[in-house]
């Protein structure tokens, strides 16, 4: 943590027996601040991504940039996990580990998971990016898992439910023509002075269900999409998720904050005013 300790604790809501955390509006700006670095990390490594690097120089470039913003990298050293960024190729879903040995090619795909902590407040976001032009295949796999990401956050509105977000991702994922598969187990997540809190947000499910949406809550929204199968097997060093029959996949994330006026996205530079424009919806910039 930067910053020292926090002046109090943050409130607490009590839904089936967990704890979720509430925060003030004062709280929800210092995630902003977080949110704005694990952006500018994200486009460090967007721009450094080429031929060639290898996972481990991406994981480096996000380092330094959240290090240089007086901020620490949340990822690194989390149960262990050796890097800042998860860095996922191809048929690697999630929790893929920079490697200094593992190089880029053209037409490779690469899942970039950062986040960051700024005066003990936490942000997470993700991104899927071609090394060079996608293939239509590949194209239309992000284009989808992106779009249902803010399907999702768009539904993140005082007053729904929390299934209200899942419904959405699923609904814009299974209306492609296409037949994608959706990762189960692994979801979205409540986020705060700690980066994974109640609730698991599922990538699936029927609207109007689990907790109520209430200003001050935080999540982190993240749908895991495949072109083939969506079963996953875990590889031998304990991290690194893969599709089981090898089909590639494709990761984009947002932490977002509800808000009486509505979501605002604190891990976009703009506060998800581009990605909440076509569902009317106009977010905090």
């Amino acid at each position: 943590m930067t910053g020292g300790i926090l002046s109090r604790l943050p409130l607490l809501a009590k839904w089936s027996g967990r704890m979720i955390q509430i925060k003030t509006s004062h709280e929800i700006e210092l995630m902003r601040a977080s949110g704005l670095v694990t952006a500018g990390a994200i486009k460090a490594v967007k721009a450094a991504v080429r031929p060639g690097v290898s996972t481990g120089e991406l994981d480096a470039v996000a380092e330094d940039y959240i290090r240089s913003q007086g901020a620490v990298p949340n990822f690194l050293g989390y149960h262990g996990f050796t890097g800042t960024i998860c860095a996922s190729v191809n048929n690697e879903i999630v929790h893929g580990i920079p490697n200094p040995g593992r190089r880029l090619a053209e037409g490779d795909n690469i899942s970039v998971d950062c986040g960051a902590i700024v005066n003990g407040w936490h942000s997470d976001s993700a991104v899927t990016v071609t090394v060079g032009e996608p293939s239509a295949e590949d194209a239309a796999l992000m284009d989808v898992t992106e779009r249902s990401m803010w399907a999702g956050l768009a539904r993140a509105i005082a007053g729904g439910r929390l299934t209200d977000i899942s419904a959405a991702v699923e609904q814009t994922i299974t209306a492609e023509s296409h037949q994608y598969g959706i990762v189960d187990h692994y979801g979205g997540h409540g986020i705060g002075t700690e980066m994974h809190q109640d609730p698991h947000v599922l990538n699936y499910g029927r609207p109007g269900r689990g907790p109520k949406l209430v200003p001050g809550l935080a999540l982190a929204i993240e749908p895991m999409v495949t072109v083939g199968d969506p079963a996953t097997v875990e590889l031998e060093d304990g991290w690194t998720v893969v599709t089981k029959d090898g089909s590639r996949a494709a990761h984009f994330e947002h932490t977002v904050a509800i808000t009486p006026e509505g979501p605002w996205v604190l891990t976009a530079e703009d506060g998800g005013v581009a990605g909440l424009a076509p569902f009317g919806i106009t977010p905090r910039s």
